[in-house]
This record gives structure tokens, C-alpha cells and sequence, in this order.
């Protein structure tokens, strides 16, 4: 449970048998049970078919119907590594936080560093800036592609940023080159995380964020390699926290 999406994966022997997103809005409780009968209803289960429940997340605490809980870190990685047994580093930008894992040769955490202060680097930055330009956010990042001068976001606070967003627009900047000035800004403070645990490349990006075609674009020319993208980045540590429930059956 994140602090915009609830997500749940219904597996069975690290096989990936339905999985649902949903909105996590005001009521958590209500998003998990909404996305898990989601979830049964894409399987073709009933409730009586799950033996365990692992909730993972910001949310955590709020699935009253969880076997028990284990921080979004492990379940990141246990999530990638299956999907990417040659992961050495996870990328995680979710709505609100970022965070940057370090995973052993055994696929353990052996370090990792959270962007949980700030707007700055997630999604929701991505999501004011957007707006800010009057942009779908399903569309900025296959426009910053299309950038052919580049500028320069200096604030890293969202509120500055946004101003000087709205400034670079009013005089006459395409809007292109001012969300690849946006993506450059996250992916500095990306790169920055990346540096302090001395990450290993290639990624594995996860969240939402990794839907967005021109920062995936710009950590892959920064770091010299291409990023690990999963088919479906949202719902990797539910699955993760759906094999450690299953490990536990």
C-alpha cells in the first residue's frame, strides 16, 4: 500500500496468478480490500484459495486481513531479484518517496537510502510539474524526448521548482526541453542516491515512475547502460511481498 496506489499480487510458487492497482485515496483499508478482490477476481480465486498475506508499503500497518508485514525495502528486492535474478540495484520512484537498494550477490539488501522528506524526485514532483505546463502526465515523458535545446531546473524544492517552471513557459521555452529540464532535475537526485550506496548498474526500475519513457531515457545515458524495466513496474514489491507469504505457507 502506497501513498497513491494500492497494488496486490496473488501468486503461487513465484508465478504471478492476478494482480490489481488501485487508488489508495483517504481509506487505505478500503483501497487493499478493493484491490484485493480485484486481484481474486483477475485469478479466478476465492478468498479461501490465499494461505497467506504479506502487506508491504507506506500503508502497511492499515491491512487489517495480513498474515503480518514487511518493509517495502526487502519486498523490492525480493520482488526484482525474481524478475531479474542478475539485479544487483533497485530504483524504486513511487508517488511520494524514491529509494535507491543495494542488493548482495545473494539477493540480500546490503544497503539502501530513501528520499522520504521531499517531493522532490518522485512522482508527485513529476505530477505538479505536469500540471504546472498544462501537460498530461502520461505524455511528458515521450515529449521531453523531443527536446532540442536544454535548460536547467536549479530548485529542488517542488515549490521553487514550479515557479521556475512557470517562468522558463512564460518566456517563450518549448515545453519539450522544460520537462527535459524537469527529468534531468530528478535524475540528478536519483543519481546522487545511486552514489551514496555506491549502486551497481543496470537497475531495476520500479514504481510508477518507471512508465516514464524519458527518465528511464536519462538514467540510461547518465549511468552507460539500459535500465531492467518489469512489464508491469508498479507491482513489484507486492510481488515480492506475495513470494515471502508463500514462503511462508
Amino acid at each position: 500500500m502506497g501513498s497513491l496506489s494500492t497494488d496486490v499480487v496473488i501468486a503461487e510458487k513465484r508465478r504471478v496468478l492476478g494482480y490489481a492497482i488501485v487508488p489508495t485515496l483517504a481509506h487505505g483499508g478500503d483501497a487493499a480490500a478493493s484491490a484485493f478482490d480485484s486481484a481474486l477476481l483477475s485469478a479466478g480465486l476465492s478468498r479461501d484459495a490465499v494461505g497467506a498475506i504479506v502487506s508491504t508499503g507506506y500503508g502497511r500497518g492499515s491491512v487489517e486481513f495480513a498474515s503480518r508485514t514487511v518493509t517495502e525495502i526487502t519486498c523490492h528486492a525480493v520482488g526484482a531479484r525474481v524478475l531479474f535474478p542478475q539485479a544487483a540495484m533497485v530504483i524504486d520512484i513511487g508517488g511520494q518517496d524514491s529509494k535507491v537498494i543495494r542488493l548482495g550477490p545473494d539477493g540480500r539488501v546490503e544497503d539502501f537510502v530513501m528520499n522520504d522528506k521531499c517531493a522532490a524526485g518522485t512522482g508527485r514532483f513529476l505530477e505538479v510539474m505536469a500540471q504546472a505546463l498544462d501537460v498530461p502526465l502520461e505524455c511528458t515523458g515521450e515529449m521531453a524526448l523531443g527536446s532540442s535545446t536544454e535548460l536547467t531546473i536549479s530548485s529542488t524544492c517542488t515549490v521553487f521548482a514550479e515557479s521556475e517552471v512557470v517562468a522558463l513557459a512564460a518566456s517563450g521555452a518549448a515545453r519539450e526541453d522544460v520537462l527535459a529540464a524537469i527529468n534531468r532535475s530528478v535524475v540528478d537526485r536519483i543519481l546522487g542516491m545511486v552514489s551514496r550506496i555506491h549502486g551497481v548498474p543496470p537497475p531495476v526500475m520500479t514504481g510508477g515512475v518507471a512508465k516514464n519513457s524519458g527518465i528511464v531515457r536519462e538514467i540510461e545515458s547518465r549511468l552507460g547502460t539500459r535500465a531492467l524495466i518489469p512489464d508491469e513496474p508498479q507491482i513489484v514489491g507486492a510481488l515480492g511481498a506475495a513470494i515471502i507469504a508463500g514462503e511462508a505457507v
